[in-house]
């Protein structure tokens, strides 16, 4: 419990600073009903983003730290939003859930590879030496301690980068969702949004612990 306090503590100032916004709202207006339909897209595309990214580098290791994935990475999200826009089809209709899906992906998949990969530990000259067998063992080993503090690490990045690929296809989510109770100063909706961040924090400390038992 020591050991969660200061993290508590930042938690626990988020709240008291959401229910204390000064001011009133610059034009009337009521906090949107929150996006429910958004829940299930958003659980798959963090389901696929972290279940692809723990695989490829589980199959190709730290050499994904570097390569095609740095200028991959390097476009921001409204680049690849604008270039899905440009490239749809205008028999098809606006661009739905799975448009938005594949720009979360192009946009978010190559900087998690990086991120995690660049956190293994280097497997040269061993366990390399040591044979393919060693590689992987060593590997899944380092990947069992690493993923879950880059969940904890990620998820809550993963769930308000979205805004951006949000408004640009005129999608409703969560990060959307974030934003508009930041611009209405919903004090009771912020509130709830910084408690399920920091309950998702918390459910991630077992895992730590578990993960850096030998």
């Amino acid at each position: 419990m020591i050991r969660r306090a200061p993290g508590l503590a930042v938690w626990a100032a988020a709240l008291v600073a959401a229910g204390c916004l000064p001011g009133r709202l610059w034009r009337e207006a009521r906090p949107p009903a929150f996006p429910s339909r958004a829940l299930a897209p958003t659980a798959l595309a963090l389901l696929l983003l972290a279940g692809a990214t723990l695989l490829l580098v589980r199959l190709r290791g730290p050499r994904l730290a570097g390569g095609i994935l740095a200028v991959l990475e390097a476009p921001p999200d409204l680049v690849w939003a604008l270039l899905l826009l440009a490239l749809w089809p205008a028999g098809a209709g606006p661009p739905g859930g799975g448009a938005g899906l594949l720009a979360f992906l192009l946009a978010a998949l190559p900087g998690e590879l990086r991120w995690l990969a660049s956190t293994l530990p280097p497997e040269r000259p061993f366990p390399e030496a040591w044979g393919p067998g060693a590689v992987r063992a060593a590997r899944g080993r380092a990947l069992r301690r690493l993923a879950p503090w880059w969940l904890a690490a990620r998820l809550p990045v993963w769930l308000t980068a979205s805004l951006v690929i949000e408004r640009a296809l005129g999608l409703p989510g969560l990060g959307s969702d974030w934003m508009a109770r930041v611009a209405l100063r919903d004090h009771r909706g912020l509130a709830a949004w910084i408690g399920a961040l920091a309950l998702l924090w918390l459910l991630a400390r077992p895992l730590e612990g578990r993960a850096a038992s030998p």
